[in-house]
């Protein structure tokens, strides 16, 4: 597979999906794609572009393959025990109504998961939690509220019974808490920010960034927080250079934004 081959691909992607590749590290994209390209039967990465452009099916399949839509709810359920403890208490001192930005939300689950806390904590407030994604099937997934039991895993049991109700395998979320999530299309490489913030949670989302696009990603998120809120990233995507974006180490994976 030639250079231009792979330089019209993205070209190609980019006018199509508005994805622009050059944000993700060409090796473990690369790979990805071929994988996907070698089940196809496919040898280049234009001749794949020809499918996807005429399988609406493969090419909602390559999407969501390329946005690695993977999560459940409170996942890595020992930092929502400190968001829950430690974090939301302290936002909660100085902002009676937060302002939440889940980025990345997948099919929901981690603001679903604020939602509850956040009912549970001040069950008078409603506060604002908007979660975003590229994906639009994510969204609407998202939005219909229905979960496998595979995506409840970490959920308290004391939770799954009284925020969920089963039917025939799958679980549907109560009203009361879908209500509380506003739910919208967004390119975090592309769109504009809003601002503002208490809380802005980005996890397992930037794991195929490439370093540039990450660094610009972090101090636009650091530009949309209100001074003393917080950024939490996932596991595995520690910020290095957090100091010199501006902010604070507060608690592992959680970044703060100073006060003044």
């Amino acid at each position: 597979m030639s250079v231009n081959d792979w330089e019209m691909f993205k070209e190609k992607l980019f006018a199509k999906s508005n994805i622009n590749l050059n944000d993700y590290k060409p090796a473990q994209m690369q790979r990805r794609i071929t994988n996907l390209m070698t089940r196809h039967g496919k040898a280049t990465y234009m001749d794949f572009f020809r499918l996807i452009e005429t399988d609406a099916k493969l090419y909602k399949d390559f999407i969501d393959y390329l946005t690695i839509n993977v999560t459940e709810f409170f996942r890595t359920p020992e930092k929502f025990v400190e968001l829950e403890n430690k974090v939301i208490p302290d936002l909660l001192a100085t902002s009676p109504r937060l302002n939440i930005w889940s980025a990345g939300c997948s099919i929901g689950a981690e603001p679903y998961s604020i939602a509850m806390i956040l009912m549970e904590k001040t069950p008078t407030v409603k506060h604002r939690i908007l979660a975003t994604d590229l994906d639009v099937e994510m969204l609407t997934k998202a939005k219909n509220g229905a979960y496998s039991a595979n995506e409840l895993k970490n959920m308290p049991q004391a939770r799954l019974a009284k925020y969920f109700r089963e039917s025939a395998g799958s679980y549907n979320l109560q009203e009361t808490v879908k209500e509380r999530v506003e739910f919208q299309r967004h390119n975090l490489l592309l769109d504009k920010f809003e601002s503002g913030f208490d809380l802005i949670l980005c996890r397992n989302v930037v794991i195929y960034f490439t370093e540039e696009a990450k660094d610009a990603l972090y101090r636009r998120f650091f530009t949309a927080l209100k001074p003393g809120g917080v950024l939490f990233v996932g596991g595995t995507e520690a910020i290095l250079n957090f100091r010199d974006i501006g902010f604070q180490h507060y608690v592992p994976f959680f970044y703060k934004k100073p006060e003044r």
